[in-house]
């Protein structure tokens, strides 16, 4: 017996054989065969033939009807991209005489099994068409199968409060309605039957194939048959599978944890859903229904950092509910919360800013004060404050958030925790290392014994710890931590995402630091590399991670460079944040290091004198950026001849240094050494 059906093992155990398709170099030669190109001219055509194959998902029927189409002179092979997307439907039902499958085409083959279920009066195929519907709203890529169970266990949660929703994105009834029968919320425990009775009809009939993942089972379906599937449904048909599937996303959400941990397999999902216009979603139902379909999608995008995605959904959603983007309205603070995140990540900090701060006024006139939603969006509003500069503020706002989140939360609450952890970064701003460093290690021992080693939170703590150690002069605890986030991100998050390029901006600020001036280069370059993609050119990561650069193009002996690529980060920030802005003077003050690297050292004198100038009025003596443009400055003033303008500036600086920093701590050590030197001067 030969078959593809693995269940068919258990007849013949000890010979059985699966049967794997063909490797890559088979699958190019047999697209180019089919397409008549000249053996002698198949190296020029390899790239193209490449897109082609992966495009089809290397499947082997489809090549040869690919190349057929292609021999007969419709098209070019580099036109065949081009031309899939526009006419999908016409190349795939292309049926060259030769080389025919005993269906004819790919559509009609994938059509034989749909006719299968659609014949049969079971219960389970009616079951296994409806779970086909839905997976074709999301991706073709594997699908954990958990989130049917956790969008069951969401709906019972709304089930048994039996209430109607009261904000913008809560779901209701009306949204239970719209799950498929084998989710129907019945008994007190999750029914796994029908589901996988479904998926058993779906992987036998070849639409699907089973995978087995860590601690779940998955689905997936090949590119062509995901086509298909979308391909031979009506449009009123797909708008109410829309509406379903929108509403198994949404009630599985109840569950973050398996949305965190399962971010890189649901990623192309929600981007295939929303893959559709805002403006038809609304046309298929209820205002009630789809806005909160589509806000928690929004939710999703942020989370898992699809900036831009989340952006374009936010607007047009705007212009559907013909609401303004800057006047939040109290039935939609759910929508302008989010806008005001999106903004923050977008780079629009400013913006983030106002629309939070009127979020705000307008929930403590409307919520108690130990309200989770007014508390959150406190603690959101002091994440941006930090951002723009207002570290004050940020600590001041996050330490009356967690006054009220350790009364009301346990201690191994995600809430508090990220208030915690927030808290910490801005006490690190703020100059205040040594409380950041001990409120991350309480935040990552608790990390440590409730969530894997993989879990975003635990990562971005440990990630903060490291910034707070190199701040502490705990440089080699700086590397070794982040050398693991680092490690274990670029396996979890794909290359271009923020949070795992904003580790390797970390490590390589460590490595820097830690005399490994090379590697910070390297890792440096690859993210700055990566920004100039992804993100605008005002985009505070993209500055920040270019302000990074040109420091260690500095440590590196590449002063011209670093010169050069400073200046440019120092002219946006000059126009884009305020002067009393942190980020601004920290440009501002590199600038004025490269400068005297470079031999010009009376503007570095200039800078740094402004510099110093504006922090004595916006930071308090001892903290850590003060204290550091006055030895930059000391040190250039020695540069300049300015001997005991520079040994009375140090004096002042190793004072205060002695008192609030251990005699190992580098930075006192540097500092109490050029004063020695500059003192032997006189």
């Amino acid at each position: 017996m030969t078959t593809h059906v693995t269940e068919c093992r258990m007849y013949s155990p000890d010979a059985f054989e699966a049967l794997e398709g063909l490797g890559e170099e088979d699958l190019t030669h047999l697209l180019l065969k089919a397409a008549k190109v000249p053996q002698a001219s198949w190296l020029a055509y390899n790239s193209q033939v490449k897109v082609v194959v992966t495009l089809l998902g290397s499947h082997t029927l489809a090549l040869i009807q690919a190349g057929a189409y292609i021999s007969q002179g419709y098209y070019q092979l580099d036109q065949y991209l081009q031309v899939y997307q526009k006419q999908r439907l016409r190349l795939l039902q292309y049926r060259p005489k030769q080389a025919q499958s005993r269906y004819c085409d790919i559509y009609a083959t994938f059509e034989a099994s749909a006719a299968v279920m659609k014949r049969s009066q079971e219960k389970s195929a009616s079951n296994a068409l409806r779970l086909l519907e839905i997976l074709l709203m999301l991706g073709s890529s594997v699908l954990p199968l958990q989130i049917f169970e956790e969008g069951w266990k969401g709906c019972k949660k709304t089930c048994d409060a039996n209430n109607e929703a009261t904000a913008i994105d809560e779901f209701s009834q009306d949204h239970i309605s719209q799950l498929p029968s084998f989710m129907v919320p019945e008994g007190d425990e999750w029914d796994y039957f029908r589901l996988v009775e479904a998926v058993s009809l779906l992987a036998s009939l070849s639409i699907v194939t089973r995978h087995n993942l860590d601690n779940d089972k998955g689905v997936s379906m090949h590119p062509l048959t995901h086509a298909w599937a979308k391909d031979r449904q009506d449009s009123n048909c797909q708008s109410v599978v829309w509406i379903a599937t929108g509403c198994i996303l949404g009630f599985s959400q109840s569950n973050t944890r398996f949305w965190q941990t399962q971010e890189r397999l649901l990623l192309p999902h929600i981007l295939s859903y929303l893959d559709i216009k805002v403006k038809k979603a609304f046309e298929s139902a209820s205002e009630a229904v789809i806005s909160p379909i589509l806000l928690k999608c929004g939710w999703v995008l942020l989370a898992m950092r699809q900036d831009l995605k989340l952006s374009h959904l936010i607007q047009d959603l705007l212009v559907e509910l013909d609401q303004g983007a800057n006047e939040p309205s109290r039935e939609l603070l759910p929508l302008y919360d989010l806008q005001a995140r999106s903004l923050r990540n977008v780079g629009q900090v400013k913006e983030a800013v106002d629309l939070l701060e009127k979020v705000v006024a307008i929930e403590a006139t409307t919520l108690p004060e130990t309200h989770p939603d007014r508390l959150a969006s406190q603690h959101a509003l002091a994440v941006v404050y930090e951002a723009n500069g207002q570290v004050k503020e940020a600590v001041d706002l996050l330490e009356k958030v967690i006054a009220i989140r350790n009364t009301t939360l346990p201690e191994t609450h995600p809430n508090r925790l990220a208030s915690q952890h927030e808290l910490a970064g801005a006490y690190r701003a703020n100059g205040q290392v040594k409380e950041a460093v001990a409120l991350l290690e309480k935040v990552i021992k608790i990390h440590n014994t409730t969530l894997p080693e993989t879990h975003p939170n635990r990562l971005a703590s440990q990630h903060a710890l490291a910034g707070a150690y190199q701040a502490n002069g705990q440089v080699k605890e700086a590397v070794a931590l982040l050398e693991k986030v680092v490690e274990i991100r670029n396996t979890t998050l794909p290359k271009t995402h923020p949070n795992r390029l904003a580790s390797q901006h970390e490590l390589a600020g460590a490595y820097q630091v830690n005399g490994q001036v090379k590697e910070a280069v390297a890792l440096l370059e690859k993210v700055v590399e990566i920004q100039a993609i992804t993100l605008p050119e005002k985009h505070p990561s993209r500055l920040a991670s270019q302000h990074a650069l040109a420091i260690t193009y500095q440590a590196n002996g590449q002063v011209k460079e670093a010169v050069a690529l400073l200046e440019k980060v120092v002219e946006i920030r000059n126009t884009t944040l305020p002067e009393t802005h942190p980020d601004r003077l920290a440009s501002q003050h590199a600038l004025a290091g490269v400068y005297q690297a470079n031999g010009q050292v009376k503007e570095a004198i200039a800078l740094l004198e402004k510099v110093i100038e504006i922090q004595a009025i916006t930071l308090p003596e001892k903290h850590p950026s003060r204290l550091a443009s006055q030895h930059a400055l000391a040190i250039t003033y020695q540069a300049n001849g300015q001997v005991k303008e520079a040994v009375a500036l140090l004096e002042k600086v190793v004072e205060v240094k002695r008192m609030t920093l251990l005699a190992s701590h580098p930075s006192r050590r540097v500092s109490e050494d050029a004063l020695s030197y500059f003192l032997s001067l006189l």
